[in-house]
């Protein structure tokens, strides 16, 4: 297991944990072996959940934690608990045990407790947080969805090389085309601090990704852009609001066509097509989002996800260390 990706795993953030988190780890080396896991947390709770998904010893190691990051703890006091399952995986990565670190909890106190132990990428002012988003192609790279409310147009710069770089890490074959998220494709349209950022990016070559201009919400799924750069406000309310048109058409169509005999029928005659558009709007698919900007990826997976939710988490783990991700946006950076 010499060549293995080594992930550090926090057992006992989310819903439903450990039991989900080692039955992603069953999943996904169902098709996956070339990984190793550390797996951190209470060691009883994941050894019966091992034993129950019957995952082979050559896979893993557990390392016995006292203590746990509540989801109503403060990041402070997350912090303050240096024997929880999150302290110990990120603090494995910073020990160079493990390659990359992924949990399932709070997400302040992963945030914070990772930037107490882990350095920035240098010239790098602030992380980004940063997820997949479907288009009609096939996939975006959109971020801050939440870790900065205010940025300067240096941020939105970094951003944009941080979110190609990961993408060329998860599409290596894909052009990155990168987009600043704005109220108008004009360039006098929006805030100074956007408007300085796009004659900035425009005015430099970066061999990383094509800069594209602005782009306005209405036309983030058209695929003609696949990395779209903007701040952690717009961007997280941006996002809430697609999940929550997605449930919302999703229930809506299931509605649909659950009442009535001929929706019934109609529904059976389709149901191929409806199969197709149910994955396509699955969230467990796009789970794994990525805080960018330290020595290390930090992926954070959805705290209510199942277990096929996780199991995707680590798929992206494993194509952040193997795309070279943090040696791209290094090799990219400028001061």
């Amino acid at each position: 297991m010499s060549n293995s990706v080594v992930i550090a795993v926090d057992a006992m953030g989310g819903d439903n944990s450990p039991n989900k988190i080692i039955a992603g780890i069953s999943h996904y080396l169902q098709k996956n072996k070339d990984v190793y896991f550390r797996i951190f947390g209470n060691k009883k709770l994941i050894e019966s959940q091992i034993s129950k998904n019957q995952i082979n010893n050559v896979f893993f190691e557990v390392i016995n934690c006292d203590d746990v990051v509540e989801n109503n703890d403060t990041p402070l006091a997350a912090a303050k608990k240096k024997n929880t399952s999150m302290w110990q995986a990120i603090n494995d990565v910073k020990d160079k045990k493990s390659n990359v670190i992924v949990s399932a909890g709070n997400t302040g106190a992963l945030f914070v407790i990772s930037k107490l132990n882990m350095k920035m990428i240098e010239n790098i002012s602030k992380p980004a947080l940063a997820a997949l988003w479907p288009n009609k192609i096939d996939m975006n790279i959109v971020l801050d969805l939440g870790a900065n409310v205010e940025c300067d147009e240096k941020n939105f710069e970094d951003f944009a090389i941080m979110g190609a770089a990961l993408h060329k890490a998860l599409y290596p074959s894909d052009d990155s085309r990168v987009a600043l998220l704005n109220i108008g494709s004009e360039e006098i349209k929006g805030h100074e601090t956007i408007k300085k950022a796009y004659q900035s990016m425009e005015s430099k070559k970066n061999n990383l990704y094509e800069f594209c201009g602005y782009i306005e919400g209405n036309h983030i799924m058209d695929g003609d852009v696949n990395v779209i750069v903007t701040d952690g406000f717009t961007g997280n309310v941006a996002l809430k609001t697609a999940e929550g048109t997605a449930n919302f058409i999703s229930t809506e169509l299931k509605k649909a066509l659950s009442t009535g005999l001929i929706a019934k029928i109609s529904s059976l005659a389709n149901i191929s097509n409806l199969k197709r558009f149910k994955k396509r709007l699955d969230p467990r698919l796009y789970n794994g989002a990525i805080l960018l900007g330290l020595e290390t990826p930090v992926i954070k997976s959805h705290g209510s996800t199942d277990y096929i939710g996780f199991a995707n988490s680590l798929d992206v783990c494993v194509k952040t260390v193997r795309g070279h991700l943090i040696d791209k946006i290094k090799k990219n950076i400028s001061i």
